[in-house]
């Protein structure tokens, strides 16, 4: 049961919130917060001091600050993703901001009034919640920290600060068309951070990628099938991966109107890392998939009942993340053993593209165009392009062979 002064303390505090939300801070007296909390003044004044240090006790006190990242263990449901535990952390934190709008105003409009004290109080809560939401990240994403370039911590922080941003522009402004709605701002601020977070590809130099070996006709058909028995997304993430030689950071990218198709073609205005168009291509590997206006990424458009822009989404309705499509892809090939007897990878399907692009007869200069590439990254599917020819030829002297 809490004491008297526990009690009264509480009460101070709650009519001070109360106080500051309808008529400010500066305007807000102590006397009127002492007769709301039903006090007598100098019990204000011997437990806070004076106003400033009411407010002090505000800032500390209060859900949005002191209790937020402390709860999240117990309010936030487990996360498969980091991307998923951002959002729905980034989610819950804008709801505890705006259940004291006139509060986080107030805080804005008036900070300039605030005592060193104040203002050093109002860190110290950031940095806590800060530390706190850090210490729940660290312990849900285990050993993928160590695919992040940056910090937990500093991740956090930056992320605090745009939420912050958010609520103090939305709680401020009207009008301002900087995004559609909280969804639209939550879908911005994951993606950014996935995308700056994870460390796919990012820190390593161009002149030192990893060339993957390219797949079978028979293996990409498998895959191809397989996709297609699941659902109608994997079947035109599949497509795609094989028939425009994507990156997984390209693919999940892409927004509905990156798509374009007419009855003479089907591309993508590729945006991540070089600005360029890819076409989707209608035969993989021997096999004819549809047409222009009819094939599984046109069928899995069709079916979108949803009004997200991204071209691909998870099962709670946002972009796909890196993460998330890394799990679908092992999910589709977890029975598929390629040639040198490991699961095919994501990066198989580009180089697969690139082999069979080349052997089309698109010569180096074109696929810098389509890859964005510098000619040497391009050099060893040259050369695999060249060995299938020989094999080809070699194959054809024995069948023509008394």
């Amino acid at each position: 049961m809490p004491s008297s002064r526990n009690l009264s303390r509480q009460k101070i505090i709650q009519a001070a919130i109360e106080l500051f939300a309808s008529q400010g801070v500066s305007e807000t007296t102590t006397k009127q917060i002492a007769e709301l909390a039903q006090v007598n003044e100098v019990t204000l004044f011997r437990q806070f001091g004076n106003k400033h240090g009411l407010l002090l006790a505000v800032i500390e006190d209060a859900k949005v600050f002191g209790q937020l990242g402390q709860s999240l263990a117990t309010e936030l449901p487990p996360a498969s993703s980091l991307a998923q535990m951002l959002r729905t952390y980034a989610n819950t934190c804008l709801q505890a901001l705006e259940q004291t709008p006139a509060v986080i105003r107030s805080l804005v409009g008036e900070s300039g009034q605030y005592s060193l004290e104040n203002r050093q109080g109002l860190g110290r809560s950031f940095d806590r919640a800060n530390r706190r939401v850090a210490k729940y990240l660290k312990t849900n994403i285990g050993e993928s920290q160590a695919d992040l370039q940056f910090p937990i911590e500093q991740l956090t922080g930056l992320l605090h600060t745009l939420l912050f941003g958010y609520a103090t522009i939305e709680l401020t402004s009207e009008f301002h068309g900087l995004w559609r709605d909280r969804a639209d701002f939550l879908d911005r601020v994951v993606a950014l951070f996935i995308a700056g977070a994870e460390a796919e590809n990012a820190s390593i130099p161009a002149d030192r990628h990893e060339i993957a070996l390219d797949l079978p006709a028979p293996i990409v058909e498998r895959i191809l099938q397989t996709a297609k028995k699941q659902n109608l997304q994997i079947y035109a993430i599949a497509y795609v991966l094989f028939g425009a030689g994507l990156s997984t950071r390209e693919l999940i990218t892409l927004t509905r109107s990156n798509h374009l198709s007419s009855s003479d073609f089907q591309l993508l205005q590729i945006t991540h890392s070089s600005d360029r168009q890819v076409p989707v291509n209608q035969w993989i590997m021997g096999k004819r998939y549809g047409s222009y206006l009819k094939n599984p990424l046109t069928q899995w458009l069709k079916s979108r009942k949803d009004a997200h822009h991204a071209l691909f989404i998870n099962e709670d309705g946002a972009a796909l993340t890196a993460v998330e499509l890394e799990r679908q892809w092992q999910q589709l090939t977890s029975e598929i053993i390629t040639p040198t007897g490991e699961p095919p990878t994501i990066a198989q399907t580009q180089a697969t593209w690139c082999v069979e692009m080349i052997m089309r007869g698109l010569t180096i200069e074109a696929m810098e165009l389509l890859t964005g590439w510098e000619a040497e990254r391009l050099e060893p599917y040259l050369r695999r392009a060249k060995e299938l020819t020989v094999l080809a030829q070699a194959f054809n002297v024995d069948r023509h062979s008394p």
